[in-house]
């Protein structure tokens, strides 16, 4: 951490940006989203493509419901979400219009994103969308989210857009101008840092949890979200969404806002997919020796290693696996049913056929398709 090194942030050409929601709610609120909409169409006139998730479809529904505050049930939350969406993207699309630039809006669950076709296919829409110079706005599909198909906020889902599209860069545009030594708020002396080259458990013990009023992500979701796309060697500004030229500064490397480093790739493709899986369908736990050779080994997974299996889930489902102490080794996709896995698990793999009537193959996780996550990863 300290002064930011020079990088060729010029040079990117693909970005996902991100609002969130108290950067454009309240009185001023459409002013900033044509502000945003004004740098937008300067990357644009730069040879830039860009890719936007907007938050605000609650903070939208409160305002023209007159509520003070967000209800507390499921349904009232799901149905202001349905009152705002329209608007915000109304709002949106008028904010580009200035700049002649079509915008399109696309709804998303962790549940596309959990399915590798839909994911290809979520990935194919938004290729085609830049493809004809369209801005593609993302929102969480908050009318239909539940628990068990949330992101947990726009800050995640940025993260995996980013990897999704293959992005160059992140932006997180925020009310949070900077990454501090300590909270602002209760720390007046506490100094921005502008460059992290690694977000580990340090950084993250420096933010705290508390969301604004009318988001639902702090600062350490937004530590979260840099890690997530910093696995995927993509680099994440956070920069104050109300100041005009943010973007333009910092694209120049003035110091404004925090950057985190992307660091080098470890995994693409398929393998990629699972490491960021928003929700795996089930997890399985393995015994001792079976953690060892996943995490140094790089071995397939073995029924006669599996304690238990938790979840329903088909064949070729995303899976979490833990150690017995409960800890994440990685993700990985089955090739046996929950109920098939229950059947043979710490049985050897002469035994699957008898058991089963029939063998797929010898691997409950074959290690082509399995993604490793560290421990630091983990916690």
């Amino acid at each position: 951490m300290g002064d930011r090194p020079p990088l060729p942030l010029q040079t990117y050409r693909r970005l996902v940006i991100k609002v969130g929601s108290a950067v454009i709610s309240g009185p001023g609120g459409r002013q900033q989203q044509l502000a945003i909409a004004s740098q937008v169409a300067a990357l644009r006139g730069e040879g830039r493509e860009v890719v936007l998730v907007s938050s605000g479809a609650m903070a939208t529904g409160l305002g023209k419901l007159g509520f003070k505050e967000r209800p507390k049930t499921m349904p009232a939350k799901q149905a202001i979400a349905a009152v705002g969406q329209p608007t915000l993207m109304y709002w949106w699309e008028q904010a580009f219009g200035w700049y002649d630039l079509k915008v399109a809006q696309i709804l998303l669950t962790a549940e596309d994103l959990a399915h590798r076709h839909r994911y290809l296919n979520a990935r194919q829409t938004l290729e085609t969308l830049l493809e004809w110079g369209i801005v593609p706005i993302i929102n969480e599909n908050d009318t239909v989210m539940v628990d068990e198909i949330k992101f947990g906020d726009n800050d995640q889902l940025s993260a995996l857009i980013a990897t999704l599209v293959g992005a160059d860069l992140l932006i997180l545009l925020s009310d949070i101008e900077a990454l501090y030594e300590a909270d602002p708020r209760t720390h007046p002396e506490a100094r921005p840092i502008h460059y992290v080259e690694r977000v580990d458990a340090g950084v993250l013990r420096m933010a705290g949890d508390d969301p604004n009023s009318v988001g639902t992500g702090g600062m350490k979701s937004k530590l979260l979200a840099a890690q997530k796309a910093q696995a995927a060697g993509i680099p994440t500004l956070l920069l104050p969404g109300t100041r005009p030229q943010s973007i333009a500064e910092a694209l120049r490397g003035e110091p404004v806002g925090t950057l985190f480093a992307g660091a080098r790739r470890r995994y693409s493709g398929k393998k990629l997919w699972l490491y960021q899986l928003p929700k795996p369908q089930g997890e399985v736990v393995v015994d001792a020796g079976a953690a060892r050779a996943l995490r140094q080994g790089g071995a397939s997974l073995l029924p006669a290693g599996i304690l238990e299996v938790r979840g329903q889930f088909g064949v070729g489902e995303a899976v979490r696996c833990l150690d017995e102490k409960g800890h994440l080794i990685g993700v990985g996709l089955v090739n046996y049913s929950a109920d098939e896995l229950k059947r043979i698990q710490r049985r050897q793999t002469r035994d699957i056929e008898a058991i089963l009537g029939y063998k797929n193959t010898d691997e409950a996780i074959h290690r082509d398709y399995f993604a490793l996550v560290s421990e630091l990863e983990a916690r």
